[in-house]
């Protein structure tokens, strides 16, 4: 979905009908050098029922792009394993400019570390976030966030500061939930 050129899922498509017998990773190897990314992915997180992404922008109108190519994608996917039609998400996606790079530090622990500020699960157990990889306890080639990282001494600063910050985050959602209440 990140890259200029459209029909990717095409060309795996074709790729298996040829290989059967191969992997994701080899396809990938493959296709990827070619492509012309859209946008970074500095921080992500997968929720059950929402999702969060830090990007930056590479190519003109890149977010927006990328984010229509997500939604979309996604929505075929699942109406056809669900046998349904029609829309999946409820309106356009939302988006705010980061102006400052202390306020990047504090976005993308409250992105990777979503899942528990919303206390579905610990952010380190939780395999469908960045956060693993900010702390370097595993690799995923999604992510680019050598320039959040960078702000950190080490992986145990940062984990220090994400404590911190999921505590607060969570106390603030709490307020926020028994306003709305």
């Amino acid at each position: 979905m990140n890259d200029e050129k459209d029909g990717l899922m095409i060309r795996w498509r074709n790729f298996l009908a040829s290989r059967p017998n191969s992997s994701a990773n080899e396809f990938l190897r493959l296709n990827l050098s070619k492509r012309k990314e859209l946008v970074e992915i500095i921080a992500y997180c997968c929720n059950p029922n929402h999702y969060h992404f830090i990007l930056r922008q590479l190519r003109d109108r890149g977010i927006e792009r990328f984010m229509q190519k997500i939604a979309t994608g996604y929505t075929m996917y699942f109406n056809e394993k669900y046998h349904r039609t029609g829309a999946l998400f409820q309106g356009r996606f939302k988006s705010s400019h980061i102006k400052s790079e202390g306020s990047l530090s504090r976005y993308s622990i409250y992105v990777s570390c979503n899942s528990e500020v919303h206390k579905i699960c610990p952010a380190k157990n939780y395999p469908w976030c960045s956060f693993l990889h900010h702390i370097g306890k595993s690799r995923d080639d999604l992510v680019k966030d050598k320039e959040f990282r960078r702000e950190f001494r080490n992986s145990g600063e940062l984990e220090e500061y994400a404590k911190e910050n999921i505590t607060d985050f969570q106390a603030r959602k709490q307020d926020q939930d028994m306003v709305f209440e």
